[in-house]
């Protein structure tokens, strides 16, 4: 193993992110050879880490293609979730999602342990697509979908939203590929339009397809699949 930084290692270990990896670092639950691991300590073959006195060590890296449904909740923490992810999702290794989807919302989640995927998945700056199918409470003018295409102020975020790809399906649905996340961007940028979004779905993310699964269910990805996965991630973030 290469000499890398503990927040890393952490992260490579499948238990969290880079991010927060470091607030485990700083509340002195990390260990590198029975001493307390500080911001910027690096972990090098044979170092013995241990998080709350267990030891922890890399994972094989496991990449899941998930369908979440309506009305769960991505975040574990949230105390007003009627339904959290943890509980409808299970897996023989513990996997975390590379980006969300709000609880309003369906569609593919990526699970992984791999802790450099999930950093970079979360970064809203590095040009990953998102596919998503939306349907709306009226017919839609197709100077909308040109408006969206061009990018549109969100007033409550003051933020202008990224040139994207719309493409009109039919009287009241449309396509939209996204390359920034920014907090409920399609429901915000319908509402700009005068829209309210009946059904959003997430059908794709880079080479990723949500395909023929059907809510609640999952397939791991593999192969080749997997590695066009990691080179247009990667390629993106350089």
């Amino acid at each position: 193993m290469e000499d890398i930084r503990i927040n890393k290692y952490i992260a490579l270990c499948g238990i969290c992110s880079r991010r927060e990896a470091d607030t485990l670092i700083e509340a002195g639950r990390i260990l590198i050879n029975g001493e307390k691991a500080q911001l910027g300590s690096r972990v090098s073959e044979g170092d013995k880490v241990l998080m709350d006195g267990k030891e922890i060590k890399p994972e094989e890296k496991k990449v899941v293609a998930y369908y979440k449904p309506v009305g769960i909740t991505c975040t574990e923490a949230d105390v007003h979730a009627s339904v959290t992810l943890k509980e409808v999702f299970h897996y023989d290794t513990r996997l975390t999602y590379a980006g969300r989807l709000d609880e309003e919302s369906e569609g593919l989640l990526l699970m992984t342990n791999d802790g450099d995927l999930i950093h970079t998945m979360m970064c809203g700056s590095n040009n990953h697509e998102k596919e998503y199918l939306v349907t709306v409470d009226k017919a839609i003018d197709p100077m909308i979908i040109e408006r969206m295409g061009k990018g549109i102020f969100l007033f409550d975020l003051n933020v202008e939203t990224k040139p994207c790809k719309a493409e009109k399906v039919d009287d009241t649905t449309f396509k939209i590929i996204l390359t920034q996340g920014l907090n409920r961007q399609i429901r915000r940028m319908c509402f700009e339009c005068g829209l309210d979004v009946v059904k959003l779905k997430r059908i794709r993310v880079c080479n990723i397809l949500l395909g023929d699964l059907k809510p609640n269910e999952y397939r791991e990805i593999t192969g080749s699949e997997l590695e066009e996965l990691y080179r247009m991630v990667f390629r993106s973030n350089e």
